[in-house]
């Protein structure tokens, strides 16, 4: 009895993300930072956007920018036909829609697990990484989603929305 209680306390103790695939790299985000993951529907292009911004779409209402984390990230290449997603986060108190190739799913990440950013770390900016997670798959890049779009990038994309 006692055993199973100690499991159940570090369990609740535990943080989750949803991790995802960009090319053939494995990421995640806090899961508290995600709204809802959907299907990528009808994509609204914007005009003067930067390459990155795919455009907007209607989510029940609510107009929200799409971020293609391929082109953010610098990691080009297309995802698998009918694999893409769009996950849903908010960002300084905004939806933005990341495409991702694919979502995995969630994971427990106990204290402790979440390591710091190597310095060897394929070229992305630490600003916007938060740690990775070892897994027996290998790493899972943890990204910061407050700090993946810059503040002027924030602004454009809320001046575009209006």
């Amino acid at each position: 009895m006692e055993g199973t209680k100690g499991r159940k306390a570090a369990e609740a103790a535990m943080d989750q993300m949803i991790s995802f695939s960009v090319g053939s790299e494995q990421y995640g985000v806090d899961i508290r930072k995600v709204r809802e993951v959907i299907l990528p529907g009808e994509i609204t292009p914007l005009p003067r956007a930067p390459d990155f911004v795919k455009g907007m779409i209607n989510l029940r209402g609510d107009v929200i920018p799409v971020i293609d984390l391929r082109d953010k990230l610098g990691r080009a290449g297309a995802g698998r036909p009918g694999e893409d997603r769009i996950i849903v986060v908010e960002i300084s108190e905004k939806l933005i829609g990341m495409i991702v190739d694919a979502v995995s799913h969630v994971l427990r990440v106990a204290p402790g697990q979440l390591e710091p950013t190597p310095p060897w770390l394929g070229g992305l900016t630490g600003e916007y990484i938060t740690g990775v997670v070892r897994q027996t798959s290998g790493l899972i890049v943890v990204l910061n989603v407050d700090t993946i779009l810059t503040s002027g990038e924030k602004l454009a994309l809320e001046n575009m929305a209006h």
